[in-house]
């Protein structure tokens, strides 16, 4: 199918590019190596511009072309609703979880947010 035969989004507040803010967050998520994770606020923080809930935003709009699990809640918990996705890529990437409790709703594991979490530095995802 050509780009000529696409059929217009006619979504309200829908543009065919995006927002720059939206472009510099999907930039850092590619960048997170596999098996490590940023919070919300580290992206925004990383990009001294925005907040948690703006970088939220962005990945909940734009987050599908992007590694958008290791965008996570500073909390270590999984994300509502993709929970079993995003547990299959840190299973697979070996990202450091806490199995959960059999006390704990659902038993789904929360991140080990101490081991997880990305510092910028190049480690490619090796774990201490």
């Amino acid at each position: 199918m050509s780009e000529q035969s696409l059929p217009e989004d006619t979504r309200e507040g829908y543009v065919d590019e995006l927002p720059e803010y939206a472009e510099r967050v999907l930039e850092v998520a590619e960048r997170i190596p596999p098996g490590r994770v940023l919070t919300y606020g580290d992206v925004a923080e990383w990009l001294d511009e925005g907040g948690p809930r703006q970088v939220g935003r962005v990945m909940s709009l734009y987050g599908g072309a992007v590694p958008w699990w290791r965008v996570v809640r500073a909390d270590g918990v999984l994300l509502p609703g993709h929970e079993l996705g995003a547990l299959g890529h840190y299973r697979a990437e070996g990202t450091p979880l806490k199995e959960a409790s059999r006390a704990a709703e659902g038993h789904l594991p929360r991140l080990d947010m101490k081991r997880a979490r990305w510092d910028g530095g190049a480690d490619a995802g090796a774990h201490t």
